[in-house]
């Protein structure tokens, strides 16, 4: 076997550890079991191509695509925190940077340099195409506490301002997302499910 190969194969079996991954969210089939990071990134990326005619600007399907298969996979050595934990998300931006030079790191040539770029223009959320990935990985859990009846905001005691502010920046990705996202927080709150 090539080094070439034995490199890619590493990797391969390296990002498997993201199914062990579990997030705050619950999953809508079975609203007490948690999340994995590999199950958010594989929904957002099959949810990118249903829904890429709803991206404010043209958009790169493929790269958008790629970029939700990467971008939790730092998780691996970073894990999870809850978004709406300022704190924890700054220490969250070490730790994942990190987690990219490694992981990206140990995959040869162009194809970690690709992922590592990929990454790192996801986290930046100026391209086009990164504000549609961006406004997706806000919508997935969005929506999953939502048909929840709001189970992740109640046990972590969060209310409707720190969702807004979180979740605006759908907005950039897609207008009409946002709108959808802003009738699904405003429902939340009638029903009590969010503060």
């Amino acid at each position: 076997m090539s080094k070439y190969l034995e490199e890619q194969l590493s990797f391969v079996l390296e990002i498997d550890k993201l199914k062990s991954v579990l997030r705050k969210s619950a999953v809508k089939s079975a609203g007490n079991r948690a999340e994995n990071s590999a199950e958010h990134s594989w929904h957002v990326a099959l949810m990118a191509l249903v829904l890429k005619e709803h991206a404010n600007e043209p958009i790169d399907i493929l790269k958008v695509v790629k970029m939700l298969l990467i971008h939790d996979i730092v998780e691996i050595d970073a894990g999870d925190v809850i978004i709406y934990d300022h704190e924890a998300r700054r220490q969250q931006e070490i730790k994942e940077k990190q987690a990219a030079e490694r992981l990206f790191g140990s995959l040869p040539g162009k194809e970690g340099q690709e992922f590592k770029s990929l990454w790192f223009e996801f986290e930046a959320a100026e391209s086009a195409e990164a504000k549609f990935a961006k406004s997706l990985d806000r919508l997935a859990p969005l929506m999953l506490n939502y048909h929840n009846q709001g189970k992740s905001w109640q046990e972590n005691n969060i209310n409707k301002e720190q969702v807004v502010e979180i979740n605006r920046q759908i907005d950039k990705g897609s207008q009409t997302l946002w709108t959808y996202a802003q009738s699904m927080i405003e429902d939340a709150v009638q029903k009590g499910w969010l503060k």
